[in-house]
This record gives C-alpha cells, sequence and structure tokens, in this order.
C-alpha cells in the first residue's frame, strides 16, 4: 500500500476520528501536524488552502488521492481496508449506524467547532462562561437526542446492553462519538443524563485504539496553559 499521510492537530475532532480509524486497522500513516491557533491558523496557509480550499482539517492524502471531511476518509479507509470492518454487513444496519454518525459529525459538531466558538469569542465578544453555555447547550440538545436512539438500540436500558454503540466491536458510530464525548468532559458539561452514551466512552477509552488517538497522545499536543500565543 502506498503511504498514508494525514494532515492532523490533536485537539480537532474531526482529526481525531480519522485516527482512531487508522488506529482500529492498525494502518502505518504519517503525521503532517497543522496548528489551528499558531500565528492565526496554520491551516490558512497558502500551502494547505492549495491541499484542501476548505481551509479545514483532517486531509489525507495516500498517492496521488486527496481526501477531505472526515467520514469521507473512513468510509474511504473502510474499502481500501476492509477488516476489521467499522460498519455492519446489513444494508439497514449500516443505515442505523451511518444515522448515528451523521447526527455527531453534521448535527452536534458544526456548532461547536473552532470556527464558531471562534466566532462568538472575537466577534460577538462573549466571554469564556457564555461560550460554554453555548457549547454545552448544543451538546445537550444532540446528546438527548443520541441518548434516547442508543438506550433503543440497547433495548430501552444499559444492563447487559453493547458496550459500543452498535453490534459487538467498535465502528463508525463509536468513532464519532468518542471525540465529541471527549470535548464535552473538556467543556465542563454536565454528562449525568446521559448514562449510555458515558459508557460507551468510558469503555472504548479503556482500548488502545483510542486511547493512542487522544489529544494528549499527540506529538503536537501542548497544554493550554503552556500556550505563549493564542
Amino acid at each position: 500500500m502506498q503511504a498514508l499521510t494525514l494532515y492532523t492537530y490533536c485537539r480537532s475532532s474531526a482529526a481525531y476520528r480519522v485516527r482512531i480509524a487508522l488506529n482500529i486497522k492498525a494502518l502505518d500513516y504519517q503525521h503532517e501536524y497543522i496548528d489551528l491557533l499558531k500565528a492565526g491558523g496554520e491551516q490558512f496557509s497558502t500551502a494547505y488552502q492549495e491541499l484542501n480550499p476548505q481551509m479545514l482539517l483532517p486531509t489525507l492524502c495516500h498517492g496521488e488521492q486527496s481526501i477531505s471531511q472526515s467520514l469521507a476518509i473512513i468510509e474511504y479507509l473502510e474499502e481500501i481496508e476492509p477488516e476489521p470492518a467499522l460498519l455492519p454487513s446489513a444494508p439497514g444496519d449500516r443505515a442505523e449506524v451511518r444515522t448515528l454518525a451523521l447526527s455527531i459529525a453534521c448535527d452536534i459538531h458544526p456548532l461547536d467547532n473552532l470556527r464558531v466558538l471562534r466566532y462568538l469569542e472575537h466577534q460577538l465578544a462573549l466571554d469564556q462562561a457564555a461560550r460554554e453555555r453555548w457549547y454545552c447547550h448544543w451538546i445537550g440538545e444532540g446528546f438527548r437526542a443520541l441518548e434516547v436512539h442508543l438506550l433503543a438500540l440497547a433495548g430501552g436500558g444499559t444492563e447487559g446492553a453493547s458496550e459500543y454503540c452498535f453490534g459487538e466491536q467498535p465502528g463508525l458510530a463509536d468513532i464519532c462519538l468518542i471525540p465529541q464525548v471527549y470535548n464535552a468532559l473538556r467543556f465542563n458539561c454536565d454528562m449525568a443524563a446521559y448514562p449510555r452514551i458515558h459508557g460507551i466512552y468510558q469503555h472504548c477509552m479503556g482500548l488502545a485504539a483510542f486511547q493512542e488517538a487522544a489529544p494528549e497522545r499527540q506529538a503536537d499536543f501542548v497544554a493550554p496553559s503552556q500556550r505563549t500565543s493564542p
């Protein structure tokens, strides 16, 4: 297989998803670090704009192929390396897992990503407390519906339920869920109302593929207190 290169940033939720998928499939890849905060954001550099005109992360390069959008990248990985599978085999089950994944990636994450939080801070002059209220409000809106969906798939309760969103092995839905919960905890969102979500998070974070993809395990991780510039 030709070399894989992932343009990534430690705290990018979308890049986090792809790192998990690469780890689950045990695919070797090279890291190209794009700091979303340094010097106003390295994603705005001319070189990166030529690679990804959206100026977003992640981007995966595989030979001459360049792919953006995390779910498109993960589905590409599923096609070039089918095992272990990230999607179930039955069409209905695949649609169920994609529904869970898209509800996170398309309906929850965009309202809380760095671009939005920066706009709230710099254009609307909201202080940190107000930004955290925004963040936790939209996390709550999304997680309430997601918790109901996951409980229904588990038969209405957490007792004896699968330790994953769907099925008996980590898949696309878990890959999307874990970064979102990680960030919810980082922003001090109350997770008490989402025992199913939190239980899946705790189980997945006990697995090496998820642990090694975590922000603090990345070579470009810098604790907020150690940054000298925003």
